[in-house]
């Protein structure tokens, strides 16, 4: 049962570093949402969120730390890497250096945004769902997610876009990119929660 338990963790943890890395990958693009424009990481950072809550909810706030912390240390690892294969000198017949670098290189501003947004999001996502599970004596899963991810992804889209775009785009377009964020990713783990649940208690 032990290693079990140490499996689906490990697995938890990965698909979490997972999640942050590839939405800080893909939020460069601006995308379309109906007629709002956000980060196309939108479409995957929401699922790191729902893991959170996964996470402290089965195994508790410690171990949740540790997954934050290391979703942060696989995400600069990459920057420095990224930062190195932009560096190095391209093969002469190859032509992707531009858009390799327009992609990666906007990157490391990016990262920075998505790992403050995310280390004070996160972790204020797993404290209140910390606090509230002992507050209830571990009733009312579904509200603790949802009142949690509230407070972490409204604190977490205001920082991300602030730090993100701020001198890109005019500032209503910032504070319309920070309400539809916070929308979007709640919306999405309120419409998994089903899963969510089912994944907790298995």
């Amino acid at each position: 049962m032990k290693n079990k338990v140490s499996v689906l963790f490990m697995l938890a943890g990965i698909l979490f570093a997972a999640t942050l890395l590839i939405s800080n990958i893909i939020a460069s693009k601006i995308m379309m949402l109906g007629p709002l424009a956000v980060p196309a990481g939108v479409l995957v950072f929401p699922l790191a969120y729902i893991l959170n809550d996964l996470v402290t909810e089965v195994w508790g706030f410690g171990k949740a730390r540790l997954v934050i912390w290391t979703g942060f240390a696989v995400n600069l690892l990459a920057v420095f890497f990224f930062s190195i294969g932009i560096a190095v000198p391209a093969a002469p017949f190859w032509e992707g250096q531009e858009a390799f670098a327009d992609v990666l290189g906007s990157t490391p501003r990016i990262v920075a945004a998505s790992l403050v947004a995310y280390l004070v999001g996160s972790f204020l996502n797993a404290w209140v769902m910390s606090r509230f599970k002992v507050m209830t004596q571990g009733k009312g899963f579904s509200g603790r997610a949802i009142l949690s991810t509230i407070a972490g992804e409204g604190v977490d889209a205001a920082i991300f876009i602030t730090v993100a775009f701020a001198g890109l785009f005019p500032v209503s377009a910032l504070l319309t990119m920070v309400v539809t964020q916070a929308l979007v990713k709640t919306a999405f783990e309120i419409i998994v929660l089903p899963l969510t649940v089912v994944a907790v208690k298995k």
